[in-house]
């Protein structure tokens, strides 16, 4: 993920639960409308991902029962239900468990996406009967959001005997550039879940979220309230996305910085990366990943590069320098390695949180960046190239290959 002003790097909301008094209450005149990102849904090519997936299915139950809610408690209870359940679909898709729904690939992460803003929407817009306040209305997507993307059903096994690893992906985006993209990270994080890989140190269980592409949401902290509760508990921790084309970089580091490029919302925000106690945030932080290890290896197709370039104002300077072999002492960040967009951003937090934990030292981790996910010849028009082809299918299976070799690597390096 990334900004178009610098090198292409890739690249919640807080629950109030209880019946809480209104403050303002939503009627059908005054139900809060789509956002941006909710209405690309009704788009062609959506919809055509969806019914060539089954999930349009998920979406249209959905919606009759949560028409049918006749209470907030009640609501609530099924945005739980529903949002885990089309997480769990989704997984067993991509693993090819239960009914592969149709004919798009079974490893296709976009109809977890477009069927979660389905769901999204229908909440947002909906006007019941009884009148839902904003904080419900905000309580009821925050349970949403988490459900159907994993963030409440991390497993991790106890004992000595399986390593823990932790692995996060994002959604697509720049969807207004091509609304067809597949995230190779978020495909990634579906075919992992709940997987076992073998590393030179035994077997490692993989436990997978999916993070959006909002800056709104990263502000309200879902990254840490997501991976706080599990660091201490994992042997190996790796946050991924999309980044440049015909290769994977580990980036080295990772900076405090917002480039400004747009979301799925098509937000754009500039400046530094906002954190809990800013008095001690470091410009930088780095990847405690086997780096040397993960190069070196033969995990796949694409080569595997260390990363270590970022972009930098220098201690007393004006202007950004991009230096290619790290950080300058008492610079000020501008880009990481993987730039100046919520890639970064996620490595940054992740590794920050990691640090602030006092895992520094014990706990490896850090950020992958995938090849892009390319169409195959001939079919890279948005405007007249269909949902998928044989190359897309291709590409992406070998990038899921390479992420769980390269955490293979980076497991049983110890």
């Amino acid at each position: 993920m990334t900004s178009s002003r610098v090198r292409i790097g890739v690249l919640g909301l807080t629950l109030l639960a209880g019946l809480a008094a209104p403050t303002t209450t939503a009627t059908a005149e005054t139900a809060p409308s789509a956002t941006v990102e909710e209405r690309r849904l009704d788009g062609a090519v959506p919809q055509e991902i969806l019914r060539r997936s089954g999930f349009d299915v998920l979406t249209a139950e959905f919606a009759r029962e949560l028409g049918s809610a006749g209470s907030y408690s009640e609501a609530r209870r099924l945005v739980v239900r529903d949002g885990s359940a089309l997480w769990r679909r989704a997984v067993e898709r991509a693993q090819g468990r239960g009914p592969a729904g149709g004919d798009l690939s079974r490893d296709d992460d976009r109809p977890l996406y477009w069927a979660r803003l389905g769901m999204t929407r229908q909440v947002r817009t909906w006007a019941p009967g009884f009148g839902l306040s904003d904080t419900q209305r905000t309580a009821l997507l925050g349970e949403l959001e988490r459900t159907s993307r994993g963030q409440t059903t991390v497993r991790l096994p106890r004992g000595k005997k399986v390593r823990r690893i932790l692995v996060t992906g994002f959604d697509p985006f720049t969807l207004d550039r091509d609304i067809r993209i597949s995230n190779p990270s978020g495909a990634t994080a579906l075919a992992l879940d709940g997987t076992v890989i073998e590393t030179a140190d035994g077997p490692a269980r993989v436990e997978t979220v999916v993070f959006p592409v909002r800056w709104r949401d990263f502000t309200e902290g879902t990254v840490e309230r997501t991976l706080r509760p599990h660091l201490k508990k994992v042997d190996l921790f790796t946050t991924v996305s999309q980044g440049r084309v015909g290769r994977f970089d580990v980036e080295r580091t990772n900076g405090a910085w917002r480039g400004g490029f747009g979301d799925n919302d098509n937000v754009g925000v500039t400046g530094a990366v906002p954190v809990t106690d800013p008095a001690s945030q470091p410009q930088w932080t780095t990847t405690t990943l086997p780096y040397s290890k993960i190069v070196a290896a033969d995990t796949g197709r694409f080569p595997v590069y260390d990363n270590t370039a970022v972009t930098e104002i220098p201690a007393g300077g004006t202007e950004p320098v991009v230096r290619p072999d790290g950080p300058t002492p008492g610079s000020s960040a501008r880009a990481g390695g993987g730039g100046d967009y919520l890639s970064n951003e996620i490595a940054y937090r992740a590794t920050l949180l990691r640090d602030r934990l006092g895992l520094h030292d014990v706990l490896p981790g850090g950020h992958v960046h995938t090849p892009v996910l390319q169409f195959g010849t001939g079919n890279t028009d948005p405007a007249t190239g269909t949902v998928t082809d044989p190359q897309f299918v291709r590409n992406r299976l070998d990038i899921i290959a390479q992420v769980r070799s390269i955490l293979a690597v980076a497991a049983g390096s110890e």
